[in-house]
């Protein structure tokens, strides 16, 4: 019958035309996806998802009216079996175009069973301790408690022991003082983050994890004192400076900007801090954030003076592990799913504002 035929002809050429469409757009979508994902380092890689609206309908029967029921119910069957044939292998193009989808979206690795929460030892079983000093300071913590998830670094703690499959309510916070943290010897913590740099006089003492951010230090000042127009190095040289005991801030006026006057040193940032507001010293150093969170919110008519540029890859802040601790390797694995997923980058932009109006110290 050969207006049956060539209906049957049309309604194939037409599910082919469709199906091919389809597969071009399919494996369009999937290359792209996987170009895009190769250009990506550290941002959050975008799920795609393939277009099938163009499969809707793949059978057009219109022509078939006229016919004798017999002869339209075999061109209904034969246009059915070309129809399921069709749409079997759109299906599996659909499947091919998923398995790309997949594969682009590897770039975001999962925690190991190795570092699954079932497999790690702890100072307490089946808990993450974790360490940070008192009084924890913003915009690292929030309202001086490491417990209620705010401020990034707290933030950031519980990320990690989440990725390695401990529940909030699993996770202990203990006070651990800056300038012990990286002292020789046994932790009773499993965990340590307190704006620790990472440097290799401590990695001889402890473990580091991969840095989860990296620092500019800075010089805060009162807009009255002497040091609130300087310009450089030589300009700072000529200041009295303080900043807290055993921290690379402290370094960093000592073996960069090389005051004529020893610098004054305190135990802790508040110590620091109140001797500026006091006036018994004319600048302090500390990391650009902590800066720039002091003269916003904590010492009136202050100012970021400057900050001084990154050298050899930028200062990092690591967390800090007991020495040979088998939970590092773990950590490390939890900050590389985090950074692949995009959300320590979601969390950094959530609790650290950028800051650029501070200058560049030469």
């Amino acid at each position: 019958m050969p207006g049956l035929h060539s209906t049957i002809v049309r309604t194939r050429s037409r599910t082919t035309r469709s199906l091919g469409l389809l597969i071009v757009s399919l494996i369009t979508v999937g290359l792209a996806s996987c170009s895009s994902d190769k250009a990506a380092t550290t941002t959050k890689p975008t799920a795609t998802t393939a277009d099938t609206t163009a499969a809707a309908s793949v059978a057009d029967t219109t022509g078939v009216g006229g016919s004798s029921s017999t002869d339209t119910a075999a061109a209904a069957g034969a246009t059915t079996a070309a129809a399921s044939a069709d749409t079997t292998a759109a299906l599996t193009v659909e499947s091919t175009a998923s398995a790309l989808t997949t594969v682009a979206g590897a770039a975001v690795p999962a925690i190991s069973a190795a570092c699954a929460k079932d497999s790690l030892t702890t100072v307490a079983a089946g808990k993450l301790t974790i360490g940070t000093d008192k009084p924890a300071y913003p915009p690292w913590f929030s309202n001086d408690d490491p417990t209620n998830g705010k401020g990034f670094e707290s933030a950031v703690a519980y990320a990690v022991a989440d990725t390695l499959g401990f529940a909030k309510d699993a996770v202990t916070w203990k006070t651990v003082p800056f300038n012990s943290s990286y002292a020789p010897g046994k932790k009773d913590f499993d965990i340590d983050i307190n704006q620790i740099s990472i440097t290799e006089e401590r990695k001889a003492a402890v473990d580091f994890s991969d840095g989860y951010y990296e620092v500019n230090q800075a010089v805060v000042a009162l807009n009255s004192s002497a040091a609130a127009n300087a310009k450089s190095l030589a300009d700072l040289a000529k200041l009295k400076f303080g900043a807290q005991v055993g921290t690379t801030s402290l370094d960093f006026i000592k073996n960069t900007i090389k005051p004529s006057a020893e610098a004054f040193v305190y135990d802790d940032t508040n110590g620091a801090k109140a001797a500026l507001n006091n006036k018994q010293i004319d600048a302090i150093v500390v990391d650009l954030p902590t800066a720039f969170y002091i003269t916003a919110s904590e010492i009136k008519d202050s100012k970021v003076v400057g900050q001084f540029p990154s050298a050899g890859g930028g200062e990092k802040f690591g967390m800090l592990l007991e020495k040979g601790s088998k939970l590092t390797a773990c950590v490390n694995e939890a900050l590389a799913v985090l950074t692949s997923s995009g959300k320590l980058a979601a969390i950094q932009e959530a609790e650290l504002a950028t800051a650029t109006s501070a200058p560049v110290f030469k």
